[in-house]
């Protein structure tokens, strides 16, 4: 029973529980693309079906991260066979159980909006945008924006932070910044901004097919009642 129910696992050389952190971004990018996905057909076909299935399966994830055990959870589960190749990271559960626990309060809101009370408003708009932002910091930069709020609750100082962040040491050579980059930086924004101006005609106009008949289909036109 004790094993069932625990937080992170112990491995030799760690004076805490830990979790692999490349099963913990996997899960996270598994959810964020199911999330982004089901806000896709809210935006562009109203359907919400989908999306309150995926709150539903977030939260019941998450509870079984922070009540029962991580590695029963079903997308750390999934997480897991598809990083098994790859050396594992530990980093410390304890900021990881404090950052899913703001995950429950989340989902659980999000849970008694739209599946329960079944509305949509403002306030579910911006949770939803809120564990985008979480899972995609999470899934692409490996920064769990979560556990850096563990230690002002908590006052004291998380172990074994993903890339040894909680480690006050000097910078690489390979990950200083030079100005010649941050030139470029700023160049390819003007850029950007100078592409879109340019080509925002041509981009904004219905493509037509490169082979055989059109096969878009332009609105039918409003009839003037």
């Amino acid at each position: 029973m004790s094993s069932l129910f625990q937080f992170g696992e112990r491995v030799q050389g760690y004076t805490i529980p830990v979790v692999n952190e490349r099963e913990v971004r996997a899960a996270a990018g598994i959810l964020f693309l199911a999330t982004f996905l089901s806000l896709m057909f809210i935006m562009f076909d109203l359907q919400f079906m989908p999306i309150k299935y995926v709150i539903t399966l977030f939260l019941s994830d998450f509870l079984i991260r922070v009540f029962i055990n991580p590695k029963y959870a079903p997308t750390l589960i999934l997480g897991r066979l598809v990083v098994r190749n790859q050396t594992p990271e530990y980093v410390g559960a304890q900021q990881k159980k404090f950052a899913w626990g703001i995950g429950v309060l989340l989902a659980a809101t999000m849970f008694v909006l739209m599946v329960v009370l079944n509305t949509y408003s403002i306030i579910s708009g911006l949770i939803c945008l809120v564990c985008l932002i979480f899972l995609f910091f999470e899934s692409a930069f490996g920064i769990c924006l979560g556990c850096m709020v563990y230690p002002w609750i908590y006052k004291e100082k998380a172990q074994y932070c993903p890339g040894e962040v909680c480690d006050v040491k000097a910078k690489h050579e390979i990950q200083k910044t030079s100005w010649k980059q941050a030139l470029v930086l700023a160049g390819f924004i003007v850029y950007t901004v100078g592409v879109v101006y340019a080509v925002n005609a041509n981009a904004s106009a219905m493509p037509h097919a490169l082979f055989g008949p059109e096969t878009i289909a332009h609105p039918a036109p409003q009839s003037p009642h």
